[in-house]
Formats: C-alpha cells, sequence, structure tokens
C-alpha cells in the first residue's frame, strides 16, 4: 500500500503558468524545452534560461520540475539528443519525463543523477512491462490511459516500490495513447515528434462512394453538416478521487494541459489540489471540484477507462462541437507587486467581478476612491472599481485586453490571483 500522500502534477507551458500551477497548490510541474518534448508549441515557450529560472522558483517553495524529453527521436537527431541530455541536466529538474527505452538507456548513461520518468506514450498496461522498465532504472511510470484501476493495483502489487501515475484530468487523444498519424497524413506535422495539429477535433463531412458505378454523394446530418466523428471529450476523474486514493496504488495524479490557458492551469491545480486535501481530511465532496472544472474550457467530461472498460461505455466522444468556452471568462491578472492587474477582457466602472484565489490566500475587505473589496452572501471575494486607473494616475472610461498599462487596485491582492465573471455569450467554439 502507499502510504504517502498523493502528488499533484500539473502542466506548465511557459513560466508564468508554472507559478501560476504551484501557486494554486501543484506539488510539482512538468514542461520541456525545444522539439524533444512532446509538446513543440509549449516548449516554444520556454528557453534554457527561462526553464532554470522556473525550476529555482519551483525548488524555493519545495517544489519540485520534471522535464519532458519524451519525443521519438530518429537516427539523425541523437547526437542532438545527447546535448539536449546533457544540458537539461546541469538545469537542475527532479526527474526526466522520458517515453523511447533508448532515450531512457542515454539518460542513465549521460545523467544518472537525474530519476526517470516514463511517459504514458510508452503504453504501459502490466506489470511484465512495467518491470523491464524498472530493471532499466526507471522510477515512475505514466500508464498508458486506457488502463483500468484494477489493472494499476496489480503493477503495485508486482513492483511496490515503483512509482505509479495516472492522468487525472485534461484532453483525450482518440488514438492508442495518443500514438497517431492523422495529423502527420493530413498536415505533415507528426504527433510523436510533438507537433500535432489536433485534426482529430475538426468537424469532417462524410461521403459514401457506389464503387460499382462511381456515384458520390454527401451524407448529411442534422443540426449542420458533417461530425466530429473522432473529438474525445475531455477527462475528469475529479468525482473518482476518493476511490483512487483508497486503492493506495497511485502515487502521483496528473492534469494534462501544457497549452491550456492560466485560467485552466489556476483552477484544475486548485480543484484538485482541495479534492486531494479534502480525502485526507475525511470531507470530500464532488460537487464542490466539479463546478469548479465545469467553469474552464472543455469539449464535455468522461471518467474514460481507469473506471470502466471502453465496452461498457459510450460517452466518451463529443460529435457537437470542437471546444466550449468555459462558464466564465477571465478578465485580470493580479501582477507581483500586488498593487495593480492586467485587463484579460474587459472590466468596467461599478460593476462585481469575482475574485480566484491561489490555494488558500485570506484576502482583506477595503474601500476607497479607487473602488473596494468585499465579501458576498455567497461567501465569495468581489471586486468593484469606482475608478479605473492606471499606474500613472490617468483616468479610463473601461479597460480592454488590449491595453497593457497597469492598473491600480483599491487594495493589495496575491500574486497571479485573478477576476472572472461569468461568460453569458455564444459558449461553444466550433
Amino acid at each position: 500500500m502507499n502510504n504517502q500522500k498523493v502528488e499533484l502534477l500539473s502542466p506548465a507551458g511557459n513560466l508564468e503558468k508554472l507559478k501560476i500551477a504551484i501557486k494554486y497548490g501543484a506539488d510539482a510541474v512538468y514542461a520541456g524545452v525545444s522539439h524533444f518534448s512532446l509538446r513543440i508549441r509549449a516548449g516554444k515557450e520556454f528557453t534554457f534560461e527561462t526553464f532554470k529560472e522556473g525550476i529555482d522558483y519551483a525548488h524555493a517553495r519545495g517544489k519540485r520540475v520534471y522535464a519532458t524529453i519524451n519525443g521519438f527521436p530518429f537516427n539523425s537527431q541523437i547526437d542532438l539528443l545527447k546535448k539536449h541530455i546533457l544540458t537539461m541536466a546541469e538545469l537542475g529538474p527532479d526527474a526526466f519525463i522520458v517515453a523511447a527505452p533508448g532515450v531512457v538507456r542515454l539518460c542513465r548513461e549521460l545523467a544518472p543523477q537525474i530519476p526517470i520518468h516514463l511517459s504514458t506514450q510508452a503504453n504501459v498496461l502490466n506489470y511484465m512491462d512495467a518491470q523491464v522498465f524498472w530493471d532499466m532504472g526507471v522510477k515512475r511510470i505514466v500508464v498508458a490511459r486506457e488502463i483500468s484501476l484494477k489493472d494499476v493495483k496489480e503493477i503495485k502489487k508486482h513492483l511496490p516500490d515503483m512509482e505509479i501515475e495516472i492522468f487525472a484530468h485534461g484532453s483525450m487523444c482518440f488514438a492508442y495513447s495518443g500514438r497517431c498519424l492523422v495529423s502527420a497524413v493530413q498536415m505533415g506535422r507528426v504527433p510523436n515528434r510533438g507537433s500535432c495539429a489536433n485534426d482529430c477535433r475538426f468537424e469532417y463531412t462524410l461521403y459514401a462512394v457506389n464503387e460499382d458505378h462511381g456515384t458520390l454523394f454527401r451524407l448529411e446530418e442534422e443540426p449542420g453538416v458533417g461530425t466530429y466523428i473522432f473529438n474525445s471529450k475531455d477527462l475528469n476523474l475529479a468525482s473518482h478521487i476518493q476511490e483512487i486514493l483508497d486503492s493506495g496504488a497511485v502515487n502521483a495524479l496528473k492534469i494534462e494541459g501544457r497549452t491550456k490557458s492560466p485560467y485552466y492551469a489556476a483552477v484544475t491545480a486548485k480543484a484538485y489540489r482541495s479534492a486531494i486535501d479534502d480525502y485526507y481530511a475525511g470531507k470530500f465532496d464532488a460537487d464542490i471540484y466539479q463546478k469548479e472544472l465545469h467553469t474552464t474550457k472543455n469539449r464535455g467530461f468522461t471518467d474514460a477507462y481507469l473506471i470502466h472498460r471502453p465496452f461498457e461505455k459510450t460517452d466518451s466522444q463529443n460529435h457537437d462541437y470542437a471546444l466550449s468556452k468555459g462558464s466564465y471568462e477571465v478578465t485580470g491578472l493580479v501582477t507581483e507587486d500586488e498593487e495593480h492587474f492586467l485587463c484579460k477582457y474587459k472590466v468596467y466602472p461599478n460593476e462585481d467581478i469575482e475574485i480566484f484565489t491561489p490555494k488558500d490566500e485570506i484576502l482583506t475587505e477595503c474601500e476607497n476612491e479607487i473602488g473596494k473589496i468585499f465579501k458576498k452572501e455567497d461567501g465569495l471575494y468581489y471586486i468593484n472599481f469606482k475608478k479605473i486607473l492606471t499606474e500613472t494616475g490617468k483616468e479610463l472610461e473601461s479597460v480592454h485586453s488590449g491595453n497593457v498599462n497597469k492598473i491600480k487596485l483599491p487594495g493589495k491582492l496575491p500574486y497571479l490571483t485573478m477576476f472572472r465573471i461569468e461568460n453569458l455569450e455564444d459558449n461553444i467554439v466550433e
């Protein structure tokens, strides 16, 4: 049995999101630099310098950073990969996340001081495969997303010292543990080299052909023409945290989303942090966490395969739309001086805006000529601006996201606190 408190691992698409994830409750973050990470778009957000800054920021707060080197290299890339491993090792991450067996061996040879975590791309479903990687020196396995909790427990039974990590939340790939070539065929962007174009999220029009005489016609569906035939719903296991942790087999819960928004990083970290802490405190309440998670952009939610086998359910695909906007819109982000915010949407005077803070922050109510920070009967804190003043004292009628000036707060608020309003506009992104 696993008696140590489970780790919450959040995505860090850039330095700001790394800080947000940690501030809002993550124990560790994962991120990458360059095309050897499976998220090129996210990897481009980090340089070696900013990645080191992120590691130092995390370590100063007792948190961990795992570096992703989980792409699948070609022969022509191996020499460059060796240099990359050595450079990343010098930055001092807490582990490498690796997928290919050869890269595992290479990391062990070049940077034996850095623990190895096996990526979900390696598709481990059973204790035999887990044993092979354990013998190679892998400390933790991020099991395949298709695995059941029963099989996770079986792996832990055979390898009690092996750490097991599972995905708890985020986008799901319709292909087996992400091994897909649709993007490569259609766009020339190879998913397992980190440049997936998300072709599975597109709306496709279906055609039927009679091969005997060449008749071709389009199949129409209502409403609209076409269907999102490959579009998986997003994983959401928040309601199953108690069951998962009761198993004693899981060491870490992982959130997907290095290319997601700062708000997504904040909400998911805070919701799952609360779920984990409440579990250990004996006051688990799934409705609280689900309410927050549903404020983020999503494709609909599914509990996927950990609890139920694929053939036992038919609700893992979203055939209606590519992505919802989420039920809330982020309007502001508090700056490091804690006296200003940057507008992320639009803010007007004399409107009540909900304050969304990092985990366990305590706010102080105040009121002055700029505005007020106050608590409503619903137990939530709000901010209302009487005046919208820039850092230099210029008064504005309103402020929109295109304005990069810092806007004065009526009182201090914690760094990376967010402002949000309910999204009343069309909630579907096609």
